[in-house]
């Protein structure tokens, strides 16, 4: 480990039931008008007409942007900080999954350095001015966006996910309230609570990881094996979706200090190029590149095992390190988590951009964080074996 470590946060925290309440409150400590952003999916349910009226009640003026789509682009970027800027905005709320939040982080920069968002990638141009204050309020049990310093953003020209972090893109105050995750549908509590889980084990096994972060990673991953399969089945369990809700935002600490490795490096081109979910495109690949990484990862994944199930009892690594793997595994099963091939990618357009994935992926840096650092054409490879690979395949030695 380095002689010391550095941890970042948002200023302020709110999380648990009502959480929600603080809005009105916090933004009208941060300025004077409010940019809330969000999608159509968000203001359908009701959480958009819910944060308006807490704003309201503050007395201050709000503009709401709304058409932020699944994955967050350059384009959306684009439209939102016109916007912002039009309408005078000095404050950014954005409630929803992580592609609402990364927009509105990636609109508080911009808005007060200028530029294009894709200037800001690998620390091309400087974040010179502070950001706009920002507050992030997730929908979902999953992306952590709400205490990262990261946004991701697809470049639309070149079809590449912008990874873009620096500390400014820090929110100032995130509210985690489970409640608002009481709508989110089955397949997207699965996909952003595997998320989640990829975003605690690749902290746990980076690099880049510290005493703290694994902390965090440790207690997120408790949280979510414990708690995902509830959450999924039973999805007005507000036990369990709190739990996920505070696992997830522990996961997303965890990560924004200690970075992600391979699966988000692979991850990223998929989505860009295919337009499957972030959270989708993490649980298919995480079984497959956890099996790639152990050869370099097994204290880690052996750890992981006893977090999942304590007192395993006497086992050697090596076979504390398959249990890891295949309870992850089982429960990608459990969750119906697609492959590639299943969720509707065609093969031949697959190969076409394989190699280009490859080269994206390592372009990103994430790789180099792994235990153990892939070549391009070893990322090729893997993304073959994700492409149709069978979750449900799990070792007569671990069925035992």
């Amino acid at each position: 480990m380095k002689k010391f470590a550095e941890f970042r946060m948002p200023n302020a925290l709110y999380y648990g039931r009502d959480a929600l309440d603080k809005l009105g409150q916090e933004a009208s400590g941060l300025g004077t008008k409010v940019l809330l952003i969000s999608d159509r999916v968000m203001e359908k349910i009701g959480h958009v007409r819910k944060c308006e009226e807490l704003i309201e009640k503050q007395g201050l003026p709000f503009v709401s942007y709304l058409d932020v789509n699944t994955e967050p682009t350059d384009l959306h970027v684009k439209e939102a900080l016109a916007f912002c800027l039009e309408e005078k905005c000095d404050v950014i709320v954005a409630i929803g999954g992580g592609s609402c939040m990364d927009t509105g982080k990636a609109v508080a920069v911009v808005a007060a350095n200028g530029g294009y968002i894709g200037d800001y990638r690998g620390g091309a141009r400087k974040i010179s001015q502070k950001p706009l204050p920002f507050i992030a309020i997730p929908t979902t049990a999953g992306t952590g966006s709400e205490v990262t310093d990261v946004t991701v953003i697809t470049n639309t020209k070149d079809d590449i996910k912008m990874m873009i972090k620096d500390p400014n893109f820090l929110p100032c105050t995130a509210i985690v309230d489970p409640f608002l995750t009481l709508s989110t549908p089955k397949n997207v509590t699965a996909a952003t609570g595997i998320d989640a889980l990829c975003h605690a084990m690749e902290a746990f096994i980076s690099k880049k990881s510290q005493p703290l972060t694994d902390d965090f990673a440790r207690s997120a991953i408790a949280l979510i094996t414990a708690n995902l399969r509830t959450a999924y089945h039973h999805p007005e369990n507000m036990d369990a979706k709190e739990k996920m809700a505070l696992a997830a935002m522990k996961a997303g600490l965890a990560f924004s200090n200690a970075s992600v490795t391979l699966v988000h490096g692979m991850s990223r081109p998929i989505g860009a190029l295919f337009h499957v979910p972030h959270g989708v495109s993490n649980a298919m690949l995480l079984p497959a590149v956890l099996e790639f990484s152990k050869r370099d990862a097994v204290d880690q994944l052996a750890a992981i095992a006893q977090i999942i199930k304590p007192g395993l009892g006497k086992q050697d690594k090596e076979e504390l390190a398959d249990f890891a793997i295949e309870e992850i595994k089982k429960l990608c099963a459990d969750l119906q988590i697609p492959n590639l091939k299943s969720w509707g990618v065609d093969q031949e357009a697959f190969e076409q951009v394989v190699s280009k994935m490859a080269t994206d992926a390592l372009d990103s840096g994430s790789p180099g964080n792994n235990p153990r650092v892939p070549t391009h054409e070893e990322i090729i490879d893997l993304y073959r074996v994700c492409y149709d690979y069978d979750f449900s395949t799990i070792s007569s030695m671990m069925q035992s």
